[in-house]
């Protein structure tokens, strides 16, 4: 330690690396956790949802597809049939061309019921759903996605609620704003009957927006709905469904999967900072070695065995690279904690930055490790030096 002291600028450099190294790692696992919390808390909800459409085009073997019907949505909400099955609306889907005074966008209708919004995991930023009275009467009310809002109100949530609209040649009143979800921003929602009454005629449906009870019922959920659906409109071979059912449970799957190895990827490169780190501390410990060479020659004059020697360079190392690992293990908490108190108010979405113990807890080691592999080299040199080479050392 004396020894540490007395070059306390060199030592301090020496351990940079280090410190930037685990803290680094630290922070970058924590940024990864947060990420995969926020995504989890954004989209976990769709991890029961199941869609349902009808095949487009002829059925594989020839012949035409069948419409969906509500009496399929009413078949696949018998519990008795699908216990699995938690909750099934139907969703009518088409285009319209909004318009507000000489303004124009092209929207994505969708008809469905007051369910709608919790199946499909959306929420709403200003005003409010339609209800089932309004649902029931066939009211002509609208909740419009961010894009219509955007191009027809300037992005005035406020503005657009109360406000009529005209969608191809019908006029709506606006009651809600959504949020963004990233996927179907245009859309312009209303009851299931105001859809079909005013925009899309006749009693089939564009698809069935359904969840199962719980994540681990998902499986069991796809089976009963492929054969409840089956049974109903007559098909023998699988391989002839004139209807597609997806789980968008695989698809978060995938993409937690993605988190994971970008995260991976990234910590691996912060890693690269703890061998730079290491590359450092040999460096600095074979200067030392060069310079303490006339000590190192009275020592083994007056019987320090070569283990003695090789100890203690390897203890200088190793100190070197535990200090810098407690330092950036220090800066790395705390920078994660400030960024778990920031980050929330600037982009919510992300996730808020998690302290993970076990990279904590590997960071450590693995400085541990890299200072005792540095001074590994030095050590031996400095143990195998001849008391009487070194004696004569200038």
């Amino acid at each position: 330690m004396r020894g540490l002291r007395a070059n306390r600028l060199r030592s301090a450099l020496t351990t940079l690396g280090i410190v930037i190294g685990v803290t680094a790692v630290i922070v970058l696992v924590g940024l990864g956790d947060g990420m995969k919390a926020g995504f989890n808390k954004s989209f976990g909800e769709l991890a029961t949802a199941i869609i349902v459409k009808k095949v487009e085009g002829s059925v594989p073997g020839g012949g035409k597809a069948r419409d969906l019907k509500m009496a399929d949505v009413n078949a696949l909400s018998d519990k008795t049939k699908a216990p699995d099955v938690a909750t099934v609306i139907p969703v009518i889907g088409g285009d319209a061309l909004a318009t507000r005074d000489s303004t124009t966008f092209r929207t994505s209708v969708a008809g469905s019921t007051t369910d709608y919004l919790s199946v499909n995991n959306r929420e709403i930023v200003a005003g409010s759903m339609f209800t089932e009275e309004q649902a029931r009467t066939s009211a002509k009310v609208v909740l419009l996605g961010p894009n219509p809002v955007a191009s027809l109100y300037g992005g005035d949530a406020g503005k657009a609620i109360g406000s009529d609209i005209r969608l191809d040649r019908a006029t709506f009143k606006v009651i809600g704003v959504l949020k963004t979800d990233g996927n179907n921003d245009d859309i312009a929602l209303m009851p299931l009957q105001t859809a079909r009454a005013n925009l899309k005629g006749g009693d089939s449906i564009t698809t069935m927006a359904i969840k199962a009870t719980s994540v681990a019922t998902v499986p069991a959920a796809v089976d009963q709905i492929t054969k409840i659906l089956s049974d109903r409109h007559n098909i023998k071979d699988q391989s002839k469904r004139d209807f597609d059912v997806t789980a968008l449970q695989g698809q978060l799957d995938q993409i937690n999967q993605f988190i994971f190895f970008l995260s991976l990827f990234i910590v691996a490169v912060a890693g690269i900072s703890l061998v730079v780190g290491g590359v450092g501390v040999a460096n600095i410990m074979l200067v030392s070695v060069t310079e303490r060479t006339r000590e190192i020659g009275i020592r083994k004059a007056i019987g320090a065995p070569r283990r003695a020697i090789m100890k203690q360079f390897l203890i200088e190392s190793t100190v070197l690279a535990g200090l810098g690992g407690l330092v950036g293990v220090v800066l790395g908490v705390g920078i994660t904690l400030v960024g778990a108190a920031v980050i929330p108010n600037v982009a919510p979405d992300f996730g808020a930055p998690q302290v993970s113990a076990p990279a904590i807890v590997v960071a450590f080691v693995v400085s541990l490790a890299i200072g005792l592999i540095a001074g590994g080299y030095p050590a031996f040199r400095a143990a195998k030096l001849r008391p009487i080479e070194a004696l004569r050392y200038q």
